[in-house]
Parts: structure tokens; C-alpha cells; sequence
């Protein structure tokens, strides 16, 4: 029976499918997400000095890391013992398209990945890798919010039941009462951390200090998801037994991280624009000196 009350949600995950090949709206927002990152880079760069051609090596970089990331952080935080205790399931490690990304394992993957392309691009074009984090969480906050938008059309990763207006009844789970649809709550504040952090970045930065981007997003992030875990359904059977589930015990060292680089941007007061050093004076000749003589 449908309920007045609340939202019935029955969208095919799937857009459209041609013989074993199928488009779902998962994979087309998670590509979005990129693409949207792709032109706001595309801003920074032009902003702040920074050759567009080191575009292409982010996107290849980001993409990489985001897939492997996430897939691992769900082989190895939440079903170890599936995934580590055949060869059947070792295997399906490498088949993401099974099911099985988490957030906080792409964001360790990330943390590596933007490590070594600082290392590799940093010292060329003046910037180290807080100033790539600084501009990369903008970016970030976009592609989560889509993201969850993919869950949400998924039908998954959602909350428990609720008497609210908004709740949606996930119709091709079997549900029968409204859930939280938490995936539209984590993709809301995602949008509005996006939005407030580029909305300083445009008016502020030159008053703005270099890790000040990178912790806000870190404690609105990964705080937000925190709060949200609370309503969460647990994802994996053992985190029933838990008083906090598995997704709050990753985000705490996220949010303490988030705290620390805020205090780090206001002690050490480094601007968060790249900022070019001044061209050396170049000393006489030998020769010239002698001829001043």
C-alpha cells in the first residue's frame, strides 16, 4: 500500500540497458562528479598560475585512487572475512561493478595519491601538497554530493523508519513503511559545504591561510556524517552489536584531523594561494665588475 504521507521511491537504478551492458544512474553521477571537478581545477589553475596541462595527470590520478580507495576501504573495513577468506571472494576485490564502495577509503586513497602528485608536479609550479588538498575538498564536496544522489537512486545506504513527511518508501527493497533518506541528507550538507567553501575561495582567498579549506571540509564533512550514521541502517551484520557503527568510528580521526589543520592554517599563517618566489638578482660577471672598475 502506498503512503500518502511520504515519498513512494521505485526508480530502475538502471537508465538504460543494451544486451549485458547497462547504464545506471549510480555510474553516470559518480562520472559527473569528476567532470564537474574537471572544469572548477580547470578555474584554480587559471586563477592562480598553474599550467592546464597538469589537468588531464589530476583527473587520471583522482580517478584511480577514488575507485581503488573505496573499494578496498569496503573489502577491508566491512567484510574482511568475506573478502580475505576465499579466493572466490579475494577475487571479487577486483569487481567493483559487484557492489561495495567506501567513502573513507577513497579519501585514504586520495590522501596518498595527492601526496605523490604534490611530490611529482609540486616544486615545478610553487605548490605542495596542502595548498592540491586545499582546492581538491572543493572539488570533493560536488562529487560526494552526486555520489549520494547515486545511492539514492540505488536505493541504498539509507536510514531508518520515520513519521516525517520526506520519508521515502524504498519500493524496490520491499519496504513497506518511509525510511530517513539519508542519502539526501549527507548529499545536502555536501552541497552546502561545496558552496560555502568555493563562495570563499572566490571572495576571500587572499585573506584565506593554506590548510584552512582542507580542515573545514574535513570537520563539515566528515562531522555531518557522524550525526547522519546515527540513523543510519547498519551496512554489515556485525555493526548491530555496536553503539556506533563502523562509518563513525573512520570519520573520528577525519574530524580530529580537521580540527588540527584549522589550528595549523592560524598558527602558521601560510597563504592559501600559491604565491611565486620573487626572481633571484642575478650577481655582475667577473668581467662586468672589472669593467666597473
Amino acid at each position: 500500500m502506498f503512503d500518502i504521507l511520504a515519498v513512494n521511491w521505485h526508480v530502475n537504478p538502471v537508465i538504460f540497458q543494451v544486451g549485458s551492458f547497462g547504464l545506471r544512474w549510480y555510474s553516470l553521477l559518480f562520472v559527473s562528479g569528476f567532470i564537474l571537478g574537471w572544469f572548477i581545477f580547470k578555474w584554480f589553475f587559471k586563477r592562480e598560475g598553474v599550467p592546464e596541462t597538469l589537468l588531464d595527470p589530476l583527473l587520471y590520478t583522482l580517478l584511480i585512487a577514488t575507485i581503488v580507495g573505496a573499494r578496498l576501504g569496503h573489502c577491508l573495513f566491512y567484510q574482511p572475512d568475506y573478502y580475505l577468506g576465499s579466493w572466490e571472494g579475494f577475487l571479487e576485490i577486483f569487481m567493483p561493478w559487484k557492489g561495495g564502495l567506501a567513502s573513507h577509503g577513497g579519501a585514504i586513497a586520495l590522501l596518498l595519491a595527492m601526496w605523490w602528485f604534490a611530490r611529482h608536479y609540486g616544486r615545478r609550479y610553487h605548490f605542495d601538497f596542502m595548498w592540491i588538498m586545499d582546492h581538491l575538498c572543493i572539488a570533493v564536496a560536488f562529487a560526494g554530493c552526486f555520489i549520494r544522489l547515486g545511492n539514492l537512486f540505488n536505493s541504498e545506504i539509507y536510514g531508518g523508519p520515520t513519521s516525517l513527511p520526506w520519508g521515502f518508501v524504498f519500493l524496490l527493497n520491499g519496504e513497506t513503511e518511509p525510511k530517513h533518506p539519508t542519502q539526501l541528507y549527507e548529499a545536502l550538507s555536501y552541497l552546502i559545504l561545496g558552496i560555502t567553501l568555493i563562495s570563499l575561495y572566490w571572495k576571500k582567498l587572499d585573506s584565506m591561510y593554506r590548510g584552512f579549506f582542507f580542515g573545514a571540509f574535513l570537520l563539515g564533512c566528515f562531522g555531518m556524517r557522524f550525526i547522519i550514521e546515527f540513523i543510519k541502517n547498519p551496512q554489515v551484520e556485525f555493526e548491530q552489536t555496536m553503539a556506533i557503527n563502523m562509518g563513525q568510528i573512520l570519520s573520528i580521526p577525519f574530524i580530529v584531523a580537521g580540527i588540527c589543520l584549522l589550528v595549523y592554517a592560524y598558527t602558521k599563517k601560510i597563504p592559501a594561494k600559491i604565491v611565486p618566489p620573487a626572481p633571484q638578482k642575478k650577481e655582475p660577471t667577473h668581467y662586468a665588475k672589472s669593467l666597473v672598475k
